[in-house]
C-alpha cells in the first residue's frame, strides 16, 4: 500500500499563525479533516460528491491574509465542511474546483446521477373520478 500523494495541505489559523490543532488535506481524490492533539478524529470527503464550492472572506479574516472555503457535498456523515482559515483561500478554491470536476469526470458522473431519486420520478397521478361521467 503506497502512500497518499497530497496536492494541498494546511491547518486552521488564528491570527494568521497555524497554532491550531485541525489539519486539512487534499489528495486527487479525497478531502480530509484531522482534528484533535491526544485522541485525534479523521474525516474524508470523496471529491466527486462536492455539489457546491463557496469562499468567503470576512474583515478580520482579509488582515490576516486567510478566508474560509465551504463545500457541500452528499456525504451522509460530513454535509457540510468548512476549511477554516486557510492561506490562500481563493487558489485552494481553485485547486478543489479544479479536482472535483475531474473526479466527476473520471467516474463518469452526471447532473442527473446528483440529483435524489424523488427528483427525477414523476408519476402519473391521474385522478380516475373526474374521467367517468
Amino acid at each position: 500500500m503506497e502512500p497518499i500523494q497530497y496536492l494541498w495541505h494546511d491547518r486552521k489559523r488564528i491570527l494568521g499563525m497555524p497554532i491550531t490543532f485541525t489539519r486539512y488535506s487534499l489528495s486527487e481524490d479525497r478531502i480530509f479533516l484531522e482534528t484533535g492533539l491526544l485522541s485525534t478524529r479523521l474525516e474524508e470527503i470523496l471529491l466527486y460528491r462536492v455539489r457546491d464550492i463557496s469562499l468567503s472572506i470576512g474583515l478580520g479574516q482579509r488582515i490576516f491574509g486567510v478566508g474560509t472555503v465551504a463545500l457541500v457535498s452528499s456525504d451522509k456523515t460530513l454535509p457540510t465542511l468548512e476549511l477554516k482559515n486557510i492561506r490562500k483561500p481563493r487558489e485552494v478554491k481553485e485547486l478543489i474546483h479544479h479536482q472535483v470536476e475531474e473526479m466527476k469526470i473520471r467516474r463518469r458522473m452526471r447532473v442527473g446521477e446528483l440529483l435524489d431519486g424523488d427528483a427525477c420520478s414523476h408519476d402519473d397521478d391521474r385522478d380516475d373520478d373526474s374521467d367517468s361521467f
